[in-house]
């Protein structure tokens, strides 16, 4: 059996029942060094391997092997298994290994628990989008921007930067005000979400492109309606009377 388990911001409280009844009932848990280490405190004593980032076929290819001779493991990946996860690799590699069980265990994702910290950004209809062209060409991520401005729709940003991609953020912002969305559109971010050092925060979409933002980082761009209520981002979900 191998369990692809999402354990959410990483957090023992942002981690479902069933995510951790897979982590602490397994021979194995394989993952990405950081997730490794966040499960293993969720489950002491359990062997671990792990792989450093950029690595994931690797990482899945090994998961299946061990599975298929025999052990009952973990892949483990922060959020939410099937939302930027390693469910969809697995799933593909997994015709290969026709003897083994695949158990896609959900998990808080990081749009959800960055969510929770700003208030209720993603009230009405919302996209994710991830900023990292290392699988998606920038023109097409900048067209999935430009639709949702188009659609009026919330946007989640996962991957807003990194040491090689310093102005992608920037380049998002301006092809949404580009797309027609508005400079004073309430933004919102937060950063290393459960773990030490979470912090967030909002801002307009003017001021997006300056965000000191990493990839522990989750950015939301709210819609026309998006508002600021006592400091905390609110999208209305549109029911009537409430003022």
């Amino acid at each position: 059996m191998l369990h692809v388990v999402g354990i959410g911001p990483g957090d023992a409280g942002g981690v479902t029942g069933r995510a951790l009844e897979a982590l602490r009932g397994c021979d194995l848990i394989v993952g990405y060094d950081t997730y490794v280490e966040l499960a293993s405190r969720l489950a002491p004593g359990v062997r671990t391997a792990s792989t450093p980032m950029t690595r994931e076929v690797e990482r899945c290819r090994m998961a299946l092997e061990q599975a298929s001779a025999g052990a009952d493991v973990a892949l483990v990946c922060s959020g939410d298994a099937g939302v930027y996860g390693m469910a969809s690799p697995v799933l593909e590699l997994a015709a290969d290994f026709p003897d083994v069980e695949v158990d896609v265990v959900c998990g808080v994702s990081a749009a959800q628990s960055a969510a929770a910290l700003l208030g209720a950004p993603l009230g009405h209809d919302f996209a994710t989008v991830s900023l990292s062209d290392r699988l998606t060409p920038w023109d097409v991520i900048e067209r999935r921007l430009r639709a949702c401005v188009g659609a009026d729709m919330c946007l989640v940003l996962y991957n807003p930067r990194s040491r090689g991609r310093s102005e992608h953020l920037a380049r998002a912002a301006r092809a949404m005000l580009d797309a027609g969305a508005s400079e004073h559109t309430v933004c919102g971010w937060a950063r290393a979400v459960g773990r030490p050092g979470q912090a967030c925060g909002t801002l307009e979409l003017g001021e997006l492109g300056g965000l000191d933002a990493d990839m522990f980082t989750t950015v939301f761009v709210g819609n026309s309606a998006t508002r600021l209520v006592r400091g905390r981002m609110v999208t209305p979900r549109g029911y009537g009377g409430l003022r």
